[in-house]
């Protein structure tokens, strides 16, 4: 069943009189129609017995015609309510409309109650959500091509950075190294803000690279990935500079074999729950579990976080198609941080990692 029906379906089986979508990755993945309107309004309604339309700013009509939309394309200019003309359309349709459903986690609550000026009497009683999050998370073979083709990309990016760590760089030269190295390849755009954190700044796993020079005997954190076709990758590496101590050796390689076994472990009907554990118990063993602070993994694709978490109470059973990290870090404050992350799709009896950088501990001495 293509992707709008199953939207239709729900939407009629829950006795709705429309859906409104209104988050721009949700509606790329059910119409192939990209768009950031940034401040202006973008939206899907889908209707249980009448085609759907798609309402976008008026500068974007002809591309949304251009990315292949058949049904009807109503456009908006600056000056006009945009609220009012999409409750015109959905009445137009509709006469009488009474229940709807919505995209609860996108929908900016502003937005909704401009929209509920214009619709009085509609009651948004069912979130599309959670269907919408169980159809991105098992990827069809081209969905999976795509992020393949993403992770050769990041695999390109790490070896450019590797080469250009040195003692005395800072963070961000090797950040512009490796980024315009993807751009001269035709890679205009990474999934998210470039990381490479060096010494005890990688103890700061949600840090942003900085003016922090890199030292000699010390660890460097990657964490990179790029966006091919509307399709991410994302992965970390911990490169060496020098000697780092024993205790840094240590925690390479603790991390390194949690991420291994999680690997190995991946496989249709194991629970993500399950999956979280295998990989903590490595490293709680080794004394190292208070410093893992957050949870294995998160679902990937068009989007850089997506459904399903990879932790402790998530009992989802995994399927073939689905797309997810497996991260597992270790992070001690004001020393150093490590993490080993590949993202993977699981097959028929395991799983198939995007990325093939090596993952035992590479020294970048120069």
């Amino acid at each position: 069943m293509k992707k709008l029906e199953r939207i239709q379906k729900w939407t009629s089986e829950n006795e709705l009189d429309f859906t409104y979508i209104s988050d721009p990755t949700t509606i790329e993945y059910l119409t192939g129609f990209a768009s950031d309107p940034h401040e202006r309004i973008l939206a899907l309604l889908v209707f249980p017995n009448k085609t759907p339309f798609l309402f976008t700013p008026a500068l974007e009509v002809e591309s949304a015609r251009e990315a292949g939309v058949t049904f009807d394309i109503y456009g908006y200019l600056d000056h006009e309510d945009p609220w009012k003309i999409i409750a015109d359309k959905i009445t137009q349709r509709n006469n009488h409309p009474r229940k709807a459903g919505l995209d609860k986690i996108a929908f900016p609550v502003d937005h909704f109650e401009k929209l509920n000026e214009h619709l009085a009497g509609v009651v948004f009683e069912k979130d599309v959500s959670g269907v919408i999050d169980n159809m991105r998370a098992i990827k069809s073979e081209d969905e999976i091509q795509q992020m393949i083709l993403a992770g050769q990309e990041a695999d390109f990016a790490f070896e450019t950075g590797f080469k250009a760590v040195k003692p005395g760089s800072k963070e961000v030269d090797v950040v512009a190294e490796l980024e315009y190295a993807l751009m001269k390849k035709g890679v205009m755009e990474m999934s998210f803000n470039t990381l490479v954190q060096a010494g005890k700044h990688a103890a700061e796993p949600h840090g942003e690279s900085s003016t922090n020079v890199i030292q000699n005997n010390q660890l460097v954190l990657f964490d990179l990935g790029t966006v091919h076709n509307g399709y991410m990758s994302d992965a970390s590496r911990t490169v060496a500079v020098g000697k780092p101590s024993d205790k840094e050796l240590e925690m390479h390689k603790v991390c390194l074999e949690a991420q291994l076994k999680a690997m190995e472990a991946v496989k249709p009907g194991i629970t993500a729950e399950q999956l979280d554990k295998i990989a903590r118990d490595v490293i709680t063993k080794a004394g190292y579990g208070e410093y893992f602070i957050h949870r294995l993994g998160h679902g990937i694709g068009m989007g850089t976080h997506e459904f399903p978490s990879i932790m402790q109470g998530n009992q989802m059973e995994l399927k073939p198609g689905m797309c997810f990290s497996i991260e597992p870090g270790i992070y001690v404050p004001g020393f150093a941080g490590v993490r080993i992350e590949d993202c993977v799709y699981v097959t028929k009896d395991g799983c198939k990692p995007f990325t093939h950088t090596p993952k035992n501990l590479i020294y970048v001495d120069k």
